[in-house]
């Protein structure tokens, strides 16, 4: 596969049938992206496909904090979703301040207990500084195995997470 520095264009594949490897260059500095990981403000403009919110935005941003959230779909038009709450978690284990974050997402209730059956995700987040105030962000999620990887990509992973980050551009895009 060809890697472009094209800000907006998402570059995706599967690496060892259980590793999904996004990549996207977004129109801002890397300390910029990277805080829109990081903060709770931040989070809770962008974080979701669109027409989805985020009703419950509680972030430990350290190694060994938790990322606990609800997206609820607030769009009428998106038939039976409307109205339908998905909760998730996020344990950090490693952060490097502007360059990387690392951590195990994976469905849960609203009291922060794991979904059973639901494949969990070990994230590696990249941010890469790119020339003229760019930014490569290297999204590396590992799962348990192919079938779960191919569960959230049946789920329809693949269309929220390209409005989830067409969503952080345009934040980054404001905040700048």
């Amino acid at each position: 596969m060809t890697t472009s520095n094209t800000a907006g264009q998402m570059i995706s594949r599967i690496e060892n049938e259980r590793e999904l490897v996004l990549e996207r260059v977004f129109d801002a500095p890397r300390s910029l992206v990277f805080q829109a990981f990081s903060k709770a403000e931040h989070l809770k403009h962008w974080w979701g496909p669109r027409g989805w919110t985020l009703t419950v935005c509680n972030i430990d941003f350290r190694p060994g904090g938790v990322w606990h959230y609800c997206m609820k779909c607030m769009d009428e038009n998106q038939g039976d979703f409307f109205g339908f709450e998905s909760w998730g978690k996020a344990v950090y284990e490693e952060i490097v301040q502007g360059e990387k974050i690392v951590y195990v997402d994976f469905f849960s209730d609203a009291e922060g207990n794991e979904a059973s059956g639901m494949p969990s995700t070990r994230v590696t987040l990249e941010f890469h500084e790119l020339e003229g105030g760019k930014t490569k962000l290297l999204n590396r999620g590992q799962y348990d195995s192919a079938e779960s990887l191919q569960k959230v990509i049946d789920m329809g992973m693949m269309q929220g997470i390209t409005e989830t980050w067409d969503r952080l551009a345009e934040l980054v895009a404001d905040l700048k």
